[in-house]
C-alpha cells in the first residue's frame, strides 16, 4: 500500500496483412506457435540486470497490485471474496489493463493467528486465487503486506489503522496506547505514533521472537504454494517480496537510515532468502526493498539508502522500490498538474541502484488518489509516471536522444480493487464505523476498477492511460521505447512526444493516434519479440513500419514470420504483436501505431526510409 502516498501537512509493427514489404521469409506453411510462446514453462530468471525468460528473451512486467483488499478483514485477508471473482478479475486485469503480471498481497495475521499454527484453509484460498491469475497467463509475485506494522495496535475509535502481524505478535509487546498526535495523513503514524515506532523496532530486533516467527510462516507458505500449483503454473511464479516498505521504526543509538540497511534490513533480506531455498524457491529472485524513505520526492523525509551497501544483487535478488509523488499528494508542495518529463530523474534514480547492483529494477507500487481534493492531478501524474517507466528522457527530446532511454522498467501500480466503492469494513473490528466508500482504508482512494451494478468489471481510469503498448519479451536487449498514449486529463489530449518534423511521413503515418516506437539489438535467440496490444489497436486499424517488415491490418503469427499478431496467453482475448528477426546483434526498430487508415505502399516506404536513417544517426 502507497505509505508515503501521506498528503503532508502544510515497432513500428507493421502494416499488417493486407500489406507487406521484404524482410524475412515467412514460413510455408501456417504453424501453430509453441507452447514456450504462449507460458514459458520455465520461470523468469534475472541475467545480466534483466529479466530473462526460458528463451533468452528481456521480459517487461506490468500490471496491478492485487489488492488492498488485503488489508481489511471482510475477506479475511484474501484479495477476493470468491475464486470466481478472483477469476473475473484476472480477466479484466488482461484484456482491460493491459497487466502481464501481479503483485499478489497476503496477510501475516492470517496465515499465522496463532502463533506456531499456519492457517492452511487460508493459504490453500490465496493459493487458489493465485492461480486464478496464472492461469489467465499473468505472472505472480506474492507480497507479505504490512502498513503500521498491524491492524492490532489500533483502538477501535482510531481515526487510522494498520495491517500485517497478527494480534499475538502485538500481545508480545508492551506497548504504548496508539497516538499519532497531529496527524492528519496516516502515514504519519509511521514515524510518530510511539506504538508502531516500538512494534517495529521490536520486529527488527526479533524480540520476543518475532521476526522468527515470521520467516517460518513465510516458509510455510512458500512450500505450501509450490506444492499446490502444478509445474506450469510454478514457473508463472516470478518470485517473492517479504516485506511491504520496510522502515526501522526508531534508529539505535548511532544509526543512521543507511547503516540500518546495511546491519539490519540486508541480514533479514538474506534469512529470508534462504527461507526461499529451503521451500523450493531456489531459482526464484528475492525482491528487496529499501528503506521507503530512501527516494522520497520531499526533502524532509529523504533519508540516505538504496541498499547502498549491499553489493551485486543479481542474480538471486531484484531492486524493488515504490514511487509516490508526495509533492503532488500534499496538495502544497505541487500547484498545477504533472508535465513531461515529471519524474524521469525519479525513476533514473531506480535505474541507476539497479544497474549498480546488476539486478532488474521494478517499481512494485506507484500510483496517485482518484478522489479527494489532488485527485484532478491523477491523469497528468500517472501518465507522468507510465511515461518515466518506459523511459529516462523526456518526451520532448526523446526523438534526438533515444539512446538515453535506459532500461524499460517494470511496474506494479496501486491498485486493482474490483470492490473498490463496495466495500463493508468494519474499521478496526468497530461495528460503528462500517466503511463502504473507496478502498476502505484510511481514506484511500486509488483502485484502477470497479464493479459496476451489473457486477462487470470497468475501469476508474482512461483505458488509453492504463491498456499500453509495452515490449513484454525482447528478443535480445531494448535499446531505446517510448510510447505515446494520448491519454486525456478531461477534456484535453495529452500529447508529450509528438513526432518531429524532421520526419514527416512518420508523422503523417501516426496522425494524432497512438503510436509506440521501439529500439533493440538482436540476440541469437529463435522466439520473437512480442509487444502488447491494446484494445485500442484492433487488427484492421494497425499499422507496423519495421526494418524487419511492414503490413497494415497485419495478419496471424505464423512461426519465423516477420511480423504477425497472436492471442496472448490465458484466453482473455488480450493480444500481442510478435517480430521475428534471425541475426544476433544487429539493430533493429519497430514502429506501431493506429493513427494511419489504409496507407499506401509509397507511404509506408518513406516513412521506413526515414525511420531507418534516424536509427542509424541517432542510435547506431
Amino acid at each position: 500500500m502507497p505509505n508515503i502516498r501521506t498528503r503532508l501537512l502544510v515497432v513500428l509493427v507493421v502494416l499488417f496483412g493486407s500489406l507487406t514489404v521484404a524482410g524475412p521469409s515467412p514460413a510455408t506453411a501456417a504453424a501453430t506457435l509453441p507452447d514456450s510462446l504462449w507460458f514459458d514453462e520455465t520461470p523468469l530468471t534475472v541475467h545480466n540486470g534483466r529479466f530473462t525468460d526460458g528463451n533468452g528473451r528481456e521480459v517487461v512486467l506490468r500490471g496491478y497490485n492485487v489488492s488492498g483488499e488485503t488489508k481489511l478483514a471482510e475477506n479475511h485477508g484474501l484479495p477476493f471474496a470468491s475464486v470466481a471473482d478472483a477469476k473475473k478479475s484476472a480477466t479484466a486485469l488482461r484484456a482491460l489493463g493491459g497487466g502481464n503480471s501481479i503483485r499478489f498481497l497476503l496477510s501475516w495475521a492470517y496465515a499465522e493467528p496463532v502463533r506456531g499454527q499456519v492457517d492452511t484453509t487460508y493459504l490453500a484460498a490465496a493459493t487458489a486465487q493465485m492461480r486464478a491469475f496464472l492461469d489467465a497467463g499473468i505472472r505472480v509475485y506474492p507480497d507479505f503486506h504490512q502498513d503500521l506494522y498491524s491492524r492490532h495496535l489500533f483502538d477501535s475509535d482510531s481515526w487510522y489503522t494498520g495491517d500485517g502481524a497478527p494480534k499475538w505478535a502485538v500481545d508480545a509487546g508492551d506497548y504504548p496506547d496508539e497516538s499519532c498526535g497531529i496527524c492528519l495523513f496516516w502515514g504519519q503514524n509511521i514515524t510518530q505514533n510511539e506504538a508502531v515506532k516500538q512494534a517495529s523496532y521490536d520486529f527488527w530486533h526479533n524480540a520476543h521472537g518475532l521476526q522468527d516467527a515470521f520467516l517460518a510462516t513465510a516458509q510455510k507458505t512458500m512450500a505450501y504454494v509450490k506444492q499446490n500449483v502444478s509445474a506450469a503454473e510454478f514457473a508463472g511464479v516470478v518470485g517473492f517480496d517479504p516485506y511491504n516498505e520496510p522502515h526501522a521504526g526508531t534508529y539505535d543509538s548511532g544509526q543512521t537510515s543507511r547503516t540500518w540497511e546495511r546491519d539490519v534490513l540486508w541480514p533479514f533480506y538474506e534469512k529470508f532468502r534462504s527461507r526461499m531455498d529451503a521451500a523450493g524457491w531456489q531459482g526464484k529472485p528475492l525482491f528487496a526493498e529499501p528503506n521507503l524513505f530512501w527516494n522520497a520526492n520531499i526533502d524532509f523525509q529523504k533519508q540516505e539508502g538504496g541498499l547502498l551497501d549491499a553489493g551485486t544483487l543479481g542474480p538471486r535478488y531484484v531492486f524493488n522500490t515504490h514511487f509516490y509523488d508526495q509533492k503532488a499528494i500534499s496538495g502544497v508542495f505541487m500547484w498545477g498538474k504533472a508535465q513531461d518529463g515529471q519524474y524521469v530523474g525519479d525513476f533514473g534514480t531506480v535505474r541507476d541502484r539497479a544497474s549498480a547492483t546488476n539486478t532488474p529494477a521494478i517499481i512494485s507500487e506507484f500510483g496517485h488518489p482518484l478522489a479527494g481534493s489532488v485527485s484532478d492531478k491523477a491523469p497528468t501524474v500517472l501518465k507522468a509516471m507510465y511515461q518515466a517507466l518506459d523511459s529516462r528522457v523526456p518526451g520532448r527530446s526523446w526523438w534526438s536522444n533515444p539512446a538515453g532511454s535506459g532500461p524499460v522498467l517494470s511496474g506494479s501500480q496501486w491498485q486493482w480493487d474490483i470492490y473498490n466503492g463496495r466495500h463493508r469494513e468494519l474499521m478496526n473490528d468497530n461495528p460503528d464505523k462500517v466503511l463502504t466508500a473507496g478502498d476502505a482504508w484510511n481514506d484511500e482512494d486509488l483502485s484502477a476498477v470497479r464493479l459496476d451494478d451489473s457486477g462487470t468489471p470497468v475501469l476508474r481510469q482512461d483505458a488509453r492511460l492504463l491498456d499500453r503498448i509495452y515490449p513484454s519479451a525482447t528478443s535480445g536487449t531494448t535499446v531505446a521505447f517510448t510510447y505515446e498514449d494520448r491519454s486525456r486529463d478531461g477534456d484535453t489530449t495529452l500529447t508529450w512526444n509528438p513526432v518531429p518534423s524532421s520526419l514527416p511521413n512518420v508523422a503523417q503515418l501516426v496522425g494524432s493516434g497512438q503510436y509506440a516506437l521501439q529500439v533493440w539489438r538482436s540476440n541469437s535467440g529463435t522466439a520473437p519479440t512480442e509487444l502488447h496490444l491494446p484494445a485500442s489497436f484492433p487488427t484492421g486499424s494497425t499499422t507496423v513500419v519495421s526494418d524487419l517488415g511492414m503490413a497494415y491490418a497485419p495478419a496471424s503469427y505464423t512461426s519465423g514470420a516477420p511480423v504477425g499478431v497472436a492471442a496472448e496467453a490465458g484466453g482473455t482475448g488480450s493480444r500481442r504483436l510478435l517480430l521475428t528477426d534471425s541475426d544476433s546483434g544487429v539493430l533493429h526498430y519497430a514502429l506501431v501505431t493506429n493513427g494511419a487508415s489504409a496507407p499506401s505502399a509509397a507511404l509506408l516506404n518513406a516513412a521506413r526510409s526515414e525511420l531507418s536513417a534516424w536509427a542509424a544517426r541517432t542510435v547506431g
